[in-house]
């Protein structure tokens, strides 16, 4: 029993302080946030500014806004797949989905995706059956 003991002291100590450096909360904690542009959804206009780039590790919050100039949706199995969705917030309602594959807005609205970088690699998330370049946003995860 006592060499049981001994050997969990033992591992506890040989963890490295930048173990611990997340708080409470792990990876979910506020030090753990990174910064992500959001995504805007208008009939003729580009979903975003340029391609972004994210940390795989670090928690980001998307937001997507619609100006309901038409019903659009948001596409990208393979960027979904890469991350774990903590939570998605429309209008002040919190899901706690298993996964999503594409979103869509029939009108004017906000909705947050809180989620956890997780597979490196490039992406994208686009409105589905467009051809344009400025109707999809490219996502590397390194």
């Amino acid at each position: 029993m006592k060499s049981i003991a001994l050997a969990a002291a033992l591992s506890l100590a040989a963890i490295p302080a930048a173990a611990h450096e997340f708080g409470f909360a792990g990876v979910l904690s506020n030090t753990n946030k990174g910064e992500m542009p959001g995504i805007t959804l208008s009939v003729g206009q580009p979903l975003a500014d340029g391609p972004i780039t994210l940390k795989s590790g670090m928690l980001y919050e998307l937001e997507i806004e619609a100006d309901g100039t038409g019903e659009l949706a948001v596409e990208g199995p393979g960027f979904f797949r890469a991350i774990w969705v903590n939570e998605v917030v429309i209008n002040g309602l919190e899901i706690r989905p298993f996964g999503l594959e594409s979103l869509e807005f029939d009108e004017e609205g906000t909705m947050e995706i809180e989620f956890l970088a997780i597979k490196p690699g490039q992406y994208h998330l686009k409105i589905p059956g467009s051809t344009g370049e400025s109707q999809r946003v490219d996502i590397t995860i390194q």
